[in-house]
């Protein structure tokens, strides 16, 4: 147990591996930071070392390629970067920690751990996004759980119930660990037992609606081993062949073992060798046909991996009956194959140019690999700019235009990872492994079929960027013919847009962007205009408001006005009244329906009348209600007949609030 940090401690004679030279320039930001010294009172002293030490392990783990995640290696930095962060607050610290406290450490072991100081910029911006999330997660789960400890105390429980730490984790984001601490720093417990079983129950809830296909699933797999307990391994062609004569080994129809099936039934089979590649890496599985010696024809629709390494055939029987024992000439879909061998190069190239856009970081961790389409997924910690997508683009268009040789090679799998090949994290490999080389930039451990130059990719369109999870981008593209036939798409929009513009697609950006300024400053001139005429009819209407006992009403039945406006109308006319005690009715019909719109003043406020009151009977008149609380209420019906009877009504209303 002697390693680097013990060892410092005793050639150095210090208290602990914190005030070594190792760490003691990192103690002494967190003292700064804190505005005390170490090493405090004892609660304090473990403060100041858990941040201490965190920090380094944080800064070595984002130099080393982790970004924080909801499980795996990412979890436990972003529970080290929690919780240090957790007691920089009980020191004090109310600003960010990790970016000053991370950078100490570059400054201090970069030079003998160059790694540091070459993902210095990634280490700041992926604790300082981390730290903007957490703490806005740890103010609200703090507040929740302080009280919860002071209820829990108040009860003379020595226990904080399990269903409070589930709340909190479930429905604040507040982890289980800092909840368990601050309860330790509290002298309490925390009925953990209770949480499992309440996150236990949360599982088995969300499984509930897919036990049936899970069922299936399992039945399945049982006669997946039936099946191939007594079968050879399918020999695969399909990287140097797209045809082969094949024998069918054995059937599967309605879901058990079978010798025999007939026209139109649904049937899986497995074959002694076959040129059709099965799911997996992300490339969806073969198509095509199979053609047998007697005329029996199959529609291929899907291939994949019934178990580990057992090839199976999905198909429909098309003409005549298909038999255990048939032989015949399986033939792959030749276009469709081509498209996902095109996609799967351009995954390649892109995943290299990610990775040197964005920081070794930015690992793929997820693919779809469709024919002439593509989804690639990976890590990182923040949107791709715009201008980062557009140079990423445009490096992987280079690089096809570049016809790169594409190469696959065999070793044994420590020897590819000594040569610099990338294994995907989740993907299982074998002791001797399959290395896909694509010009001197990209070396991938993969199964897949790909194209022989990078030029028959043909061509590249990104389509999109965006999360799909914490510290995980989705980008979506297009390759071969679906970018060309996006790119057909897009020039027919711009021609069509130039058309309507009256000039050339080069110019249709400017003109289009001339236009809409000149119709902002139209609809700007027109707003202005209408409020101008609000303006006016509103002092019109106030000069016309009629005298009665208690107060004056305004009573109108408009014409050519939307609801805002109408609302607008109302609200203007009685501000022009506001010295008295009115009220203002107005009504218009719109779209089919008829609109009222009711306004006091401040004097008939006071008195305890809502506006809404006004409208009541009225608006059941219009077969609708009215809506609104305080000086301004609303009501719609589809009886535009009874609008003025309506209005009348209001007004009786009206009249009545203002004698009392």
């Amino acid at each position: 147990g002697l390693g680097i940090d013990r060892l410092a401690a005793i050639l150095q004679d210090v208290e602990n591996v914190c005030t070594t030279d190792l760490l003691m320039p990192t103690l002494n930001t967190v003292q700064e930071l804190a505005g005390r010294d170490y090493p405090g009172s004892a609660d304090e002293k473990v403060s100041f070392q858990v941040v201490t030490e965190h920090a380094r392990s944080i800064a070595y783990l984002i130099a080393d390629g982790v970004l924080p995640a909801k499980d795996g290696r990412g979890y436990v930095l972003r529970r080290l970067m929690r919780r240090a962060i957790r007691h920089a607050r009980l020191l004090g610290i109310d600003q960010p920690v990790l970016a000053p406290t991370t950078a100490s450490v570059i400054a201090n072991l970069g030079d003998v751990w160059p790694e540091l100081t070459d993902q210095a910029n990634l280490i700041e911006q992926v604790v300082t996004a981390e730290e903007a999330s957490f703490t806005r997660t740890l103010a609200q789960g703090t507040r929740l759980l302080n009280a919860a400890i002071t209820r829990t105390r108040e009860s003379r429980s020595g226990s904080l119930p399990g269903e409070t730490a589930f709340e909190l984790a479930d429905t604040f984001g507040f982890p289980l660990e800092l909840t368990v601490e601050a309860a330790h720093d509290a002298g309490l417990t925390v009925d953990e037992d209770r949480f499992a079983t309440l996150l236990d129950e949360q599982k088995k809830r969300a499984k509930t609606g897919g036990k049936a296909k899970t069922a299936d699933a399992l039945r399945r797999q049982d006669t997946y081993r039936e099946l191939s307990a007594h079968l050879p391994r399918t020999d695969f062609l399909g990287y140097e062949h797209l045809t082969a004569e094949v024998t069918v080994l054995g059937l599967i129809s309605g879901g058990a073992v079978a010798t025999s099936t007939a026209e139109g039934s649904d049937v899986e089979f497995v074959l002694d060798r076959s040129p059709f590649y099965a799911e997996a890496g992300g490339q969806i599985g073969d198509t095509g046909t199979l053609r047998t010696e007697d005329g029996t024809l199959l529609r291929i629709t899907d291939t994949r991996y019934g178990l580990e390494g057992f090839r199976v055939h999905s198909a429909r029987v098309v003409e005549g009956e298909l038999r255990t024992g048939a032989r015949g000439e399986a033939a792959v879909d030749a276009d469709r194959r081509k498209g996902l061998m095109r996609s799967h190069s351009a995954t390649h190239i892109l995943h290299a140019v990610v990775r040197a856009t964005l920081g070794d970081h930015a690992r793929q961790q997820g693919s779809l690999v469709e024919s002439d389409r593509l989804r690639f997924d990976f890590a990182h910690f923040s949107a791709v700019t715009p201008e980062q997508l557009a140079r990423i683009e445009a490096a992987v268009n280079g690089h096809v235009l570049d016809d790169p040789a594409v190469r696959a090679w065999h070793a044994d799998r420590a020897e590819a990872e000594a040569a610099g090949a990338i294994a995907l994290f989740g993907e299982k490999y074998g002791d001797t492994v399959r290395i896909v080389d694509i010009g001197d930039f990209s070396r991938e451990l993969c199964g897949g079929t790909h194209v022989a130059h990078g030029s028959q990719v043909g061509a590249f369109r990104l389509l999109s960027e965006g999360s799909i999870g914490s510290n995980l981008r989705r980008i979506e593209a297009l390759t071969g013919h679906g970018a060309l036939r996006h790119h057909d798409v897009e020039r027919r929009i711009l021609e069509e847009v130039s058309t309507l513009l009256g000039t050339r697609p080069k110019q249709a950006a400017e003109t289009l962007h001339k236009r809409l300024g000149s119709l902002a400053a139209a609809e700007k001139e027109v707003s202005r205009r209408r409020e101008a005429d609000l303006r006016s009819q509103a002092q019109q209407l106030a000069s016309s408001s009629t005298q009665v006992p208690g107060g004056r009403i305004v009573s109108q039945r408009v014409s050519g006005l939307g609801a805002s406006d109408l609302r607008s109308l109302a609200t203007s006319t009685a501000d022009r009244l506001r010295s008295d005690r009115a009220v203002v009715v107005l009504g218009t019909e719109h779209d089919g329906k008829a609109l009222l719109v009711a306004a006091i003043t401040p004097g008939v406020l006071d008195s305890g009348t809502q506006a809404s009151h006004i409208l009541a009977s009225a608006a059941r008149t219009v077969g609708g209600g009215a809506g609104g609380a305080g000086p301004v209420a609303n009501a719609g019906g589809r009886r535009v007949e009874a609008l003025d009877e309506a209005l009348s009504i209001a007004v009786q209303e009206a009249t009545r609030v203002l004698d009392q």
